[in-house]
């Protein structure tokens, strides 16, 4: 079993590894990647949020990372540690655990390190991936509904109905949808009358979206997640989009290499620092 410094070095190993791709990446990535975080983090709104000196604390009563973490999103004037210790106050005062999402772009550039420093693990890394619509024609299928916004407790009851959501998270998961400004498409694929399979497309300059994919336990494997997933990108296309866009977990190897099929590509990966903590 490794030791704590053995981990921690290990840790700090991969992170410099990390940004150093991030001192050769071109100005043309620089902003494809800037351009999909602003349109993510607006596709996947918070409850609340307060802006720090170029850092958004998110918060939605802990349901998903990404809508209850530290995010960076442009560069600061004050000093990063007594920013860090402030920040886990305020979740901890919300009842929330401290996390940290670390990107390519993140500022300062060496906050990966100094979270790892003051006991932050790594969490979840996570691919983003872009696949270009244009030469690409999704073929509609029979069975496939496009719900509008008066449906969306809906398509709700069919999300936790597949395992999407615990029921005691819909709430939650209704209010943040809702928050949602940009065009979105809700999705779900029939099989017999029943929901095999549902999704989220968020719609927002010429990109679209794919948000909380899932299908049925015993229906996978059988193809129903791809045909909902061209669905919705037959609708992204349809209303202007020329781009796709998705998160993906880097240990989920039956999603991988579906979007990869699919044609989607990865541009970066981002991760979380979590604080370590006694029951950890």
């Amino acid at each position: 079993m490794q030791s704590e410094s053995e981990l921690y070095n290990y840790e700090l190993s991969v992170s410099n590894q990390f940004f150093r791709v991030l001192l050769k990446m071109s100005e043309s990535s620089h902003k494809l990647i800037q351009t999909i975080e602003e349109i993510s983090l607006n596709a996947w709104p918070s409850l609340q949020q307060i802006l720090y000196d170029g850092w958004i604390l998110k918060f939605a009563n802990g349901h998903t990372k990404r809508a209850n973490s530290v995010n960076s999103v442009y560069r600061g004037t004050k000093d990063v540690y007594k920013k860090i210790a402030r920040c886990e106050k305020i979740y901890i005062d919300k009842n929330l655990q401290p996390i940290f999402r670390i990107t390519p772009i993140t500022h300062p550039d060496n906050l990966d390190e100094i979270l790892a420093q003051t006991g932050f693990r790594k969490k979840d890394v996570t691919s983003v991936q872009v696949m270009n619509l244009l030469s690409v024609q999704p073929q509609a299928i029979n069975g496939i509904s496009l719900w509008a916004e008066f449906s969306l407790f809906a398509w709700l009851d069919s999300f936790v109905h597949l395992g999407g959501v615990r029921v005691e998270s819909q709430e939650t998961l209704a209010a943040m949808l809702r928050n949602i400004a940009s065009k979105k498409c809700l999705a779900v694929l029939l099989k017999d009358n029943q929901v095999v399979s549902c999704g989220l497309g968020v719609l927002e300059n010429h990109y679209i979206g794919l948000f909380e994919i899932v299908t049925a336990q015993d229906e996978r494997r059988k193809g129903f997640g791809k045909e909902l997933i061209l669905n919705i990108l037959a609708w992204g296309k349809q209303n202007g989009a020329k781009r796709a866009y998705l998160q993906v977990d880097l240990n989920n190897e039956s999603a991988l290499n579906l979007y990869s099929k699919l044609g989607f590509q990865e541009v970066y990966q981002y991760f979380y620092r979590m604080k370590v903590t006694g029951g950890d």
